[in-house]
């Protein structure tokens, strides 16, 4: 059976929450506050977790953050209580897959859990063979290069940390360098077209931090030109 961590701090919420996992038919693990949520998350293996922001002893942030150093890779949605966009990027740029914003609908956080784990389940089922040629496949632009199998980039021979998302939007641009490619195809190709709001937003915060980790100077990009009315595109940087 597969098991689901909860993290909230108000009982409400996780007994909701288990309720409707189990009638899924998922195994729950419940933690009220953040130290026992990064036991848990370390010493467990999950399927998926479920996170407030607001926790009691280590917030959200925190315990992404020590999970993610500890290289546990387990897909996370955070939930947070307020509609502040600060803190849906800070989720997404330490390494959280999504966000909702309370209150929110079971039935519509299930279905966001399902379509974030049918893109890593997809990942992870990829043919031996298949990901092979993935790992052995080089993208070089200009002074960039990645290594989609290995999830490596390097500039100027040198490494860039970058998050999941930023590491899968860069592959996707430099894959189809020189391309014009509007907001909505990145949304269906780099997240997910079963999205259920609006996040052409995420595409343009995502596409800044990015070019604050490879270009020379953010404001005067060379690599990721904005095309107005349209949308991206990456190419070869003039000389």
């Amino acid at each position: 059976m597969k098991r689901v961590l909860i993290v909230d701090d108000e009982p409400s919420i996780t007994t909701l929450l288990q309720y409707h996992f189990e009638k899924e038919g998922y195994e729950v693990v419940v933690a009220h506050d953040g130290e026992k949520a990064v036991e848990e998350g370390t010493t467990n293996d999950f399927y998926f977790i479920i996170l407030d922001v607001m926790l009691p002893k280590l917030d959200g942030f925190e315990i992404v953050k020590i999970l993610r150093q500890k290289n546990i890779n387990t897909p996370i949605l955070m939930l947070t209580a307020k509609d502040d966009v600060v803190d849906k990027i800070v989720g997404l740029e330490i390494g959280a897959d999504d966000y909702m914003t309370k209150p929110f609908s079971p039935r519509e956080l299930i279905a966001r859990m399902k379509t974030i784990m049918r893109r890593v389940d997809t990942e992870k089922s990829t043919p031996e063979e298949t990901q092979e040629k993935k790992e052995e496949k080089v993208l070089k632009v200009g002074d960039l290069v990645a290594y989609p199998g290995k999830f490596i980039v390097e500039k100027k021979g040198s490494p860039i940390e970058l998050t999941r998302k930023e590491f899968e939007l860069l592959v996707y641009f430099m894959a189809r360098k020189e391309r014009i490619i509007d907001r909505e195809t990145l949304l269906a190709q780099v997240w997910s077209d079963d999205y259920f709001y609006d996040q052409s937003r995420t595409v343009d915060i995502h596409v800044s931090h990015l070019r604050e980790k490879i270009e020379d100077n953010p404001k005067k990009p060379k690599y990721l030109k904005t095309v107005r009315g349209f949308g991206y595109k990456f190419q070869e940087p003039e000389k």
